[in-house]
């Protein structure tokens, strides 16, 4: 199980991430929102261990993760928003790479490596520098490394960001899949449909507090809204759509 007790992140002296508490259990995808500048990417760097909160816990297993925090990160699959990737690599050299630090042995490794790259489409590229691929193509890369070594825990930043439909489609089923095997998934997406469709519940951040954090069922009876969009529209404050794109058609076009 993974806790996340009351993380807090400031920069100077403004909170980013406000004493925010969840929790996921083996089987559950937690649908993580908010709009752009909650504190979405930053709880999850501050989870995995590439930042360090002000205050605030994250446990696994009931273990503190900065005790081992490099057994924790053996236990997690981590796909960020931005995939930056070594460009002089190849697609086949960098999942080598990913393999050999997560300690797995080569034979196990080349096997699995191989036949990623022909599930995901990426066969015939597997030897050109990861520098002439497309975003999706990258994408697809890190989605490999991150499963490879069987997580416990994935963690997915925007995880459908380039990806063309039939593969956002096999993702889907896929995140599902890996629920249905126990896993524990933390899912920060925009794309409210799939969230609705997939997450067991979802928590919804404003201004780095959390402002929402129910099944979406139970949100759509609780405020009346028959989408996960409306709720997130509400709980968000978000501008009137229809009136904001009328203000800018008139700048550009008075």
């Amino acid at each position: 199980m993974l806790e996340v007790c009351q993380l807090t992140k400031r920069y100077g002296g403004i909170a980013v991430v406000d004493r925010v508490s969840f929790t996921i259990r083996p089987g559950e995808i937690l649908g993580y929102l908010g709009p752009n500048g909650a504190g979405k990417s930053t709880t999850v760097k501050m989870i995995i261990g590439l930042i360090q909160p002000n205050a605030g816990r994250v446990l696994f297993r009931g273990r503190d993760v900065r005790e081992n925090l490099k057994e924790f990160q053996h236990s997690i699959g981590y796909v960020p928003e931005e995939p930056h990737l070594y460009p002089h690599l190849s697609g086949r050299e960098y999942l080598q790479l990913a393999g050999r630090l997560r300690g797995l042995h080569r034979s196990a490794l080349e096997a699995k490596m191989d036949e990623l790259l022909r599930l995901f489409g990426l066969w015939d590229d597997r030897r050109s520098p990861l520098a002439s691929y497309s975003k999706g193509m990258r994408q697809k890369i890190l989605l490999s490394a991150s499963l490879f070594h069987d997580p416990e825990l994935l963690i997915l930043d925007e995880p459908f960001s380039g990806l063309d439909v039939n593969a956002a489609l096999v993702l889907r089923s896929l995140i599902k899949a890996l629920a249905g095997r126990r896993k524990m998934v933390l899912y920060s997406s925009h794309v409210l449909e799939v969230v609705e469709k997939i997450c067991d519940a979802v928590l919804i951040l404003r201004k780095g507090q959390v402002v929402a954090h129910d099944s979406v069922a139970n949100l759509r009876r609780l405020m009346a809204e028959s989408s996960l969009e409306g709720i997130f529209a509400q709980l968000t404050q978000a501008e009137d759509t229809d009136a904001l794109a009328q203000r800018i058609l008139d700048v550009v076009a008075p």
